[in-house]
Formats: C-alpha cells, sequence, structure tokens
C-alpha cells in the first residue's frame, strides 16, 4: 500500500534558504485571513516578513492553496490568499480534509505548528496563541493550540495567550501538558495588547540564545512539543490592562447574547474589539507580531549558531 504524497512548495526564498543553510522562520496565515481586514493584512504580512529579513532570517508564510502546502508565499499568492472570503480556518483537525480535498485554507497556530515542524523549521512567530475560552468549564472550549505546543517540536513567540481568553487556565493547561512558559525580558506573563496580565511568568529567559539552547537542551532529553516564549508588546504601542478589560468583558457578552461558539468566537471578538477600540486594537496588533517576527528572528539565528 503506498503512502499519500502531500504536494507541499516551498516559496523560491525559502528553497534558497534550506540549500544556503540560512534561518527560517514560520508565519501563520489566519492572521492574514480571519485576524485584520484588506488591506491591512496585506501590508501587516509584507512588514513581519521584512522584519524578519531585516533581522537575518527567512520568512515562510504557511497557508494551504488549492490543495497545496506552501511552506513560504510568492507575492501574488499573499495577495490573492488575503482577499479570500471563504478560506477555511485549519487546525490540526481541519489539515488534511483541507489538503485531501483541494481547498484553500490559512494556518491557526496548531496547523502552522505541524507544517513548520515537517518542514524542519524550528522557530514560529505569531500574534498571540489560543487557550482555555472564558466558561470552557461549560462549553469545554480549549484551543488545540496547547496540545499542539506540547508536541510539536518548535518555539512559538507569541505576545503571550488572546486577552479574550481566560488566561490562568490557559497557563494550568500548558503546565500539565509540560510546555515551557517563558517571559522574555520580564517576570509577568503578557496579556496580547497588554504588557501585563496580572500573572508571574513559570519561566524568564531575557536572550535569544538562551532560548535556542533551552530548546536545544530538551532535544537532547528527549522531551516532546516545543516552547511558548511569551514576548510583551513594545510599551509605546500597548493598551494597558485595565483599560482593555472592561473592552473584552463588552465584546464577550455580545458573542454570548449572539450565540456566537466555536471557531467563530475569535473572530467576532477581535472585530467587536477592533470597533469598540477604534481601531486602536488593530494598530496595537500590528506592532506586536512584528515585535514577535524581530524576537523569533534572533532566536532563528541562534539556533542555527548552536546547530
Amino acid at each position: 500500500m503506498s503512502e499519500f504524497q502531500i504536494d507541499t512548495r516551498p516559496s523560491v526564498e525559502v528553497a534558497q534558504a534550506r540549500a544556503n543553510g540560512r534561518p527560517i522562520v514560520a508565519l501563520e496565515s489566519t492572521i492574514i485571513t480571519h485576524g485584520m481586514p484588506w488591506p491591512q493584512n496585506a501590508e501587516m504580512a509584507r512588514q513581519v516578513e521584512a522584519d524578519i529579513r531585516a533581522a537575518g532570517a527567512v520568512p515562510a508564510t504557511i497557508a494551504v492553496i488549492s490543495g497545496v502546502l506552501h511552506i513560504g508565499l510568492e507575492d501574488l499568492e499573499l495577495d490573492a490568499l488575503a482577499q479570500v472570503k471563504d478560506a477555511m480556518k485549519l487546525s490540526r483537525a481541519d489539515l488534511a480534509v483541507c489538503l485531501a480535498t483541494g481547498r484553500t485554507g490559512a494556518t491557526t497556530v496548531a496547523a502552522t505548528m505541524i507544517c513548520a515542524a515537517r518542514a524542519g523549521i524550528e522557530v514560529f512567530a505569531t500574534g498571540g496563541i489560543g487557550g482555555v475560552h472564558q466558561g470552557a468549564e461549560t462549553s469545554f472550549d480549549i484551543s488545540a493550540d496547547l496540545h499542539e505546543l506540547a508536541t510539536s517540536p518548535v518555539n512559538v513567540v507569541a505576545a503571550g495567550a488572546k486577552a479574550i481568553l481566560d488566561i490562568p487556565k490557559t497557563l494550568e493547561v500548558l503546565e500539565t501538558l509540560g510546555v515551557p512558559v517563558i517571559a522574555y525580558g520580564q517576570d509577568e506573563f503578557p496579556a496580547f495588547w497588554s504588557r501585563e496580565s496580572g500573572l508571574k511568568a513559570p519561566l524568564r529567559l531575557d536572550d535569544p540564545a538562551a532560548i535556542a539552547r533551552s530548546f536545544r537542551m530538551r532535544r537532547a532529553l528527549g522531551l516532546p512539543g516545543g516552547q511558548l516564549i511569551g514576548n510583551p508588546v513594545p510599551p509605546e504601542a500597548e493598551i494597558a490592562r485595565a483599560q482593555m478589560a472592561p473592552v473584552i468583558s463588552d465584546a464577550t457578552a455580545e458573542a454570548a447574547r449572539q450565540g456566537i461558539t466555536g471557531k467563530a468566537v475569535t473572530p467576532f471578538l477581535l472585530g467587536h474589539i477592533l470597533t469598540l477600540t477604534q481601531g486602536r486594537s488593530l494598530a496595537t496588533n500590528i506592532n506586536l507580531v512584528r515585535n514577535n517576527a524581530r524576537l523569533a528572528a534572533a532566536i532563528a539565528c541562534a539556533l542555527g549558531q548552536s546547530a
């Protein structure tokens, strides 16, 4: 019985980076299709890719286009994806179906980690991870991102968990799964738009090289999974926790009133928060993603030196 072949296409830039042994940073695509409106989504994606190049690494935005797994997007492919209206939102459960049926889909944190690991990419920059949703004790709504962090050997650089989530429960689940949660440059775990969550991070490291060494040590110990690096949004771009709390509360109440559930919850909340903050949340989101990309590139370069 022959094995299925996954139709995988690296971008020209990624293929050249592989050939030359250059560091590569994976990027998700759900932030393009579901996280921001056109044309800001394409502009943001290009800014993030440029930040990674400026920091000495090569960007690899991951997506499925017409049943082909793309590890890095060419310019025309990125523009086309940024305008797709019905892209699937791909997590661990959906990825194979999207590939098998020839559809187009954007990868979440979990799916990006799967594809990055398969492509031999050890670092991934995103905005914020998914986690335990508010009210999960009755809805059981917990993102597959958390289990993927315990499975796929990838460093995930994020501005913490999305602040719309139940962050204390998210940290508890990560602890149970044995995922290292490392705050970068501060003791407190960041909360996406805000530098502070009110919660101390389990671990702290202040140097990309130290993060790289920790990752290599986990491999040497035979430990599965990756690392979550919580990188706080730059001070000049943050929206303070005290300001965001009532906004998030209002958005969450509206989602409940409208009966929004499942994968529709996060896009709805982010869109509602965008309206309530008069666009400020989007500007902060772009800043934190770019900040994460720069740190991810530094970690990727350090991993290349320690290989």
